[in-house]
């Protein structure tokens, strides 16, 4: 702080710590000027999505939209779909390029604000993850996959740890208590845990066939 400050009485200013929220995913194209139909990730879709918006892209390292970003030029409702056009997306081609891309943008943390059933993914990371009364794990980070989101739970036991990928669906994980920094999960069979071979079956059924049975070999 220099003098100057302390004299007007002012604080240094601080940058405001950011996140990344993710708002939504460019789903099919639409029409041949350019237009994308989108999968929503936000309550307030006709307020992210002004013109002039601009998003950071989550798209393959293959993709010619690697590294870049892009701005909103028109949204607009088409039979309750909502639908955007962009900077630099003039034709149906170049739509189809930005197929299954995830859009992000970055809003400071303390004007986040949480929405029933939606999390961002700074406030799921290192909530225990809680099956039948027990703790089982930890969320380490979340993944966000084209078919659906993965919660990257890593296990800790006696003998090993290990990163369990938990499909972030309703069916499997329930409950998402913030406040008491947890998920519930109900996961399928073998998720969690190896499930029983049937080594021994197979056994027992290779000596079976391997004695045979007396009578049929001796006809």
């Amino acid at each position: 702080m220099t003098g100057a400050e302390k004299a007007d009485g002012l604080e240094p200013t601080r940058p405001s710590a950011k996140t990344q929220l993710r708002v939504g995913r460019l789903v099919k194209a639409h029409g041949l000027k350019g237009a994308l139909k989108l999968e929503l990730y936000t309550d307030d879709p006709d307020g992210r999505f002004v013109s002039g918006a601009t998003f950071t892209l989550q798209v393959p390292e293959s993709s010619p939209w690697h590294g870049k970003t892009l701005t909103v030029r028109e949204f607009r409702w088409m039979n309750s779909h909502p639908v955007a056009f962009f900077e630099g997306v003039e034709d149906r081609s170049a739509a189809e390029e930005l197929l299954r891309a995830i859009l992000w943008i970055d809003e400071d943390v303390a004007a986040v604000r949480t929405e029933d059933d939606a999390w961002y993914d700074h406030q799921l990371v290192g909530l225990d993850v809680v099956r039948d009364g027990e703790t089982v794990g930890r969320v380490v980070r979340v993944d966000h996959m084209p078919a659906q989101d993965l919660l990257i739970v890593r296990t800790q036991s006696a003998d090993e740890s290990r990163e369990v990928l938990v499909p972030f669906v309703k069916a499997i994980v329930p409950e998402v208590d913030i406040a008491a920094r947890r998920v519930t999960v109900t996961p399928p069979p073998g998720l969690f845990e190896d499930l029983p071979g049937d080594d021994d079956t197979e056994s027992r059924d290779a000596v079976q066939d391997a004695d045979g049975d007396p009578a049929a070999d001796a006809d």
